[in-house]
């Protein structure tokens, strides 16, 4: 097959005007040098080796204290061009499907080099400057983060339906699936994460025989919780069928299911008047053109004087949009939101912010505890699933440890009320509950 009627440009630097075979035009846009320009401009400080499917070994970068040093071996030609034309889609299907290996390192290393050498805060884009792809994945994202009921459900079924037995191999016995609140980075996942319902049930300023929603309970976690240290009513929701049935048999078990109850309802269904929400990781599976509905309804859910705590993966700097492999792996429909994004939505429904916290560096402690606990248990998860399932979900930890590390992501706590002489003048209310509340254990 010919092109007769185009010219290229050739190594040289002369042009051709014959027609030429497919395979001869390929060659001039070939996938290897693109890698290697892209590869160079990357990787200035620490050590990064690569092996091609030929056994050709290149150096990129030098050693740097701080720096991981990784070797990398690509087990087919296609490899470098599936990284070189999509990097965020690219190196990690090649990572799940075997043909990128990490040989020194382990993925982690690998993401870790990539964006210590792209730091957010100076700037950092790992992402190919292609002006083009860049504007059909903002618009494709835009669609994606459309979540009409049905489509939610499907969407959260996609990752919280998965089975039981692998949450329970990297998560804390409670099943907090969210960033935990380290008070001392050396702390253990299981006290980060009682620290955390702690951090949030101060906030609630919660006083007995209160009504609570939870929307997105979870595992019931929670719930349980804010009965047990406050001697209140919880009502918790989820889209998550998996995740309804140990909740409620968990609250069965502890034998407070009258108290504490479960059920599988869209937070657009619910009805009545809560003098407290709480919401914990949800809010980002809800999608930007359903943020002001989301705050109208929980104003309409609220009592006069009631207060909502949201906390939520959120975005430092301007708005974005969600990497395509998480979004196709991952989180379909899922979306990080920047602060200017949730508060602009939620300051026309006339909640007041009574109290805004950004968590910067706890999801990063977090996640290396989970990823950790992924990597110790990499025989039982791929048991459970097979060895692509266990890349994939290695690759999607090590990305998000990076992404809280030294990209855009962090974590905000939102407190909501209704009047603004509902809470204590000022915040030291807080600390001394948060406080009892750590004596509890």
């Amino acid at each position: 097959m010919a092109d007769s009627g185009r010219t290229l440009p050739v190594t040289n630097g002369m042009r051709v005007s014959e027609p030429l075979e497919l395979h001869e035009i390929q060659g001039y846009f070939e996938p290897m040098s693109l890698f290697d320009k892209y590869v160079s401009a990357t990787f200035r400080r620490g050590s990064l080796t690569i092996i091609d499917h030929k056994g050709v070994i290149k150096h990129f970068g030098k050693a740097t204290p701080g720096f991981p040093d990784v070797t990398v071996r690509f087990a087919d030609s296609r490899v470098p061009r599936d990284i070189a034309l999509a990097p965020d889609v690219g190196a990690g299907e090649a990572y799940m499907d075997g043909r990128l290996v990490v040989e020194q390192g382990d993925i982690l290393d690998l993401i870790s080099l990539i964006r210590l050498n792209n730091p957010w805060e100076q700037g950092g884009n790992m992402g190919n400057p292609n002006i083009w792809r860049d504007a059909l994945r903002k618009a494709k994202g835009r669609v994606d983060r459309i979540n009409w009921a049905r489509k939610s459900k499907r969407n959260v079924a996609h990752h919280y339906d998965l089975s039981d037995r692998l949450y329970d191999l990297f998560l804390d016995a409670d099943r907090q699936y969210s960033c935990a609140y380290f008070t001392d980075p050396h702390n253990s996942l299981e006290q980060a994460q009682a620290d955390k319902k702690a951090h949030i049930a101060a906030k609630l300023a919660l006083k007995p025989g209160q009504r609570v929603l939870d929307i997105g309970c979870g595992w019931g976690g929670m719930a349980m919780y804010l009965n047990r240290v406050a001697d209140v009513d919880v009502l918790g929701i989820t889209l998550s069928e998996e995740q309804l049935k140990v909740a409620r048999a968990r609250a069965e078990t502890a034998g407070v299911s009258d108290r504490v109850k479960f059920e599988l309802i869209d937070y657009r269904d619910v009805t009545g008047h809560f003098d407290r929400i709480v919401s914990v990781g949800m809010f980002e599976h809800v999608g930007p053109r359903h943020y002001e509905a989301f705050f109208r309804k929980c104003r309409d859910l609220l009592t006069d004087d009631g207060v909502m705590l949201l906390h939520t993966i959120g975005r430092m700097g301007t708005p974005g949009v969600t990497d395509a492999w998480t979004a196709k792996y991952i989180f379909p429909g899922g979306y990080s939101p920047s602060l200017s994004e949730i508060v602009a939505a939620s300051e026309t429904t006339r909640l007041i912010h009574s109290d805004v916290e950004t968590l910067r560096l706890h999801y990063g402690l977090t996640l290396r505890q989970w990823y950790k606990r992924v990597v110790d248990k990499r025989a039982e998860i791929e048991a459970l699933y097979d060895a692509k399932f266990y890349r994939m979900w290695q690759f999607y930890l090590a990305g998000s440890t990076v992404a809280f590390e030294g990209g855009s992501l962090c974590n905000y706590q939102i407190q909501y009320s209704r009047r603004r002489d509902t809470l204590p003048i000022t915040r030291d209310y807080m600390a001394v509950e948060e406080e009892r509340l750590r004596g509890l254990g």
